[in-house]
């Protein structure tokens, strides 16, 4: 049984939009007819016994218990965090593909046999340690950004949000001392990607799942998926070499993880097979759902103590107390991109008191607006421009779009169904100038149809996923997207 949950898009439809005034307005007799039984007030309930029920002592546990276990909360929020943090690390991939071989490959100053050492002694991962071969770095590097690539779009989503940790933690720990704190939130962010339901919607995952739930209800068979099952056995015996060979890093969490994942995607692809409708689904689903939501959590918490740190730490120091910080990174070549717009800046005190105060103020502040969401809006708008102002006047964008990525876990769900909407439009109006571009009403994603491009029915069957396991029905719950290893 599900809940239907308030960050889903089965909330905006007409059904929720007659306001109690309107029926209160609209008891005439004209509105008694058999058209209007849907608009008459709904007759009252009897009496939960406190003692039992959701009325009861424990109603509020046991419906926050089922909210967690039955649907994916958040899901337009964990997609935008995946956009965010996959578009940020791609376009720094991009950027330093010139020096990558200075920053990261074999002409390093930090030499591979020093980087060995210190991952010996640290126990990290890094796939780059397994050969110092010019030819493997760049197949690293080059699967890194597809991997990245292929997340940003949605595709294979589960996949790939493995490959793009496994990426990302190699780039890394090759030379850690090149990485700063934007690099150190996209290396959390990319382990925690690995357990959200992060492409229920905007993602190329949820727009074949609509046109197999589309199959499904036409009484079509469901395509046959080939690439999920080879990316399978592909994944799985380059993970049992790793193994053997020792290449999994000196911890005992990051081989557990990958294994873990590997065989839960076997798990599901037999359970969808032979038991899509028997209690193991439930239980699979009821444990992707608890994992989502608990990462989902954690996200939050994680960028409620970068800002509870940061800001208290600032408290602490003389420079932030008088007013000054700010002035002497808009003075030092490396931090000033515009050096005329910093000088302008930096002539005024009185802006550099306003920006350094508030900046501390701000940041201590955001934890504890969570309780008021309309508080915590405001700062949440005024921390995003503070990134974008360090990422203009400092020279720091890949640092602020992490940041901004991160905020973006607290966004309203309606503002981003809101900017959705938007972009949605913005597309069709883009691709109906194109020549050859006619469309079928009712095509997903098209003008005329019932669903958006990540929208799918809400009952519809399980679908093939990218990881060999397959995709959840969409219950009404928001409980769609990938599988815990699709």
């Amino acid at each position: 049984m599900t809940i239907p949950s308030p960050s889903g898009p089965q909330n905006t439809g007409p059904r929720n939009s007659i306001s109690q005034n309107t029926i209160s307005q609209n008891t005439g007799p004209q509105n008694t007819g058999p058209q209007n039984v849907g608009m008459q007030p709904p007759a009252p309930r009897p009496a939960v016994p406190p003692s039992g029920g959701f009325g009861g002592s424990g109603g509020g546990p046991a419906r926050a218990l089922q909210r967690v276990t039955a649907s994916a909360l958040g899901p337009y929020q964990s997609a935008v965090v995946r956009i965010g943090f996959a578009a940020t690390y791609l376009f720094f991939l991009l950027r330093e593909l010139p020096n990558r071989h200075e920053l990261y490959g074999p002409d390093s100053p930090w030499h591979w046999d020093l980087a060995r050492q210190l991952t010996k002694g640290n126990e990290a991962f890094s796939v780059l340690m397994w050969t110092d071969s010019t030819v493997w770095f760049e197949a690293v590097y080059a699967l890194t950004l597809l991997s990245a690539a292929a997340l940003l779009l949605g595709w294979r989503t589960r996949t790939m949000s493995v490959l793009f940790m496994v990426g990302v933690l190699s780039v890394q720990n090759r030379s850690i001392f090149m990485g700063d704190g934007g690099d150190n939130v996209v290396h959390l962010m990319a382990i925690y990607l690995v357990l959200t339901r992060c492409a229920q919607v905007w993602s190329l995952d949820a727009r074949r799942a609509a046109r197999d739930a589309q199959r499904a209800a036409a009484g079509l068979p469901p395509p046959r998926d080939i690439v999920g099952p080879v990316l399978w056995v592909l994944l799985g015996h380059v993970l049992v070499a790793a193994t053997f060979m020792g290449g999994l890093g000196g911890t005992w969490w990051f081989p557990t993880l990958l294994w873990t994942i590997w065989l839960s995607a076997a798990a599901w692809w037999v359970v969808n097979r032979y038991l899509p409708h028997g209690e193991p689904r439930t239980l699979l689903d009821v444990l992707a759902n608890l994992a989502h939501n608990a990462t989902l959590a954690v996200i939050m918490a994680e960028v409620c103590l970068i800002y509870a740190t940061a800001g208290w730490y600032k408290i602490q120091g003389s420079r932030w107390q008088d007013g000054t910080a700010l002035y002497y990174p808009l003075n030092l070549d490396y931090f000033t991109p515009w050096p005329a717009l910093s000088d302008v800046l930096g002539a005024s005190g009185l802006m550099v008191m306003v920006l350094t105060y508030g900046t501390v103020i701000v940041q201590v502040a955001f934890p504890f607006t969570l309780f008021n969401r309309r508080v915590k809006n405001v700062l949440l708008v005024v921390m995003i421009c503070e990134h974008a102002g360090i990422a203009l006047l400092l020279g720091l964008p890949f640092f602020s779009m992490a940041m901004i990525a991160a905020d973006a876990v607290f966004l309203p769900t309606a503002f981003l169904m809101w900017l959705g909407a938007r972009a949605t439009i913005g597309r069709r109006r883009l691709l109906s100038g194109l020549p050859g571009r006619s469309r079928t009403p009712g095509e997903p994603g098209e003008p005329g149809a019932a669903y958006g491009p990540a929208d799918p029915p809400e009952e519809a069957g399980p679908v093939k996923d990218g990881g060999g396991g397959t995709e959840e029905p969409r219950h009404q719950g928001g409980g769609g997207g990938h599988t815990l290893v699709g």
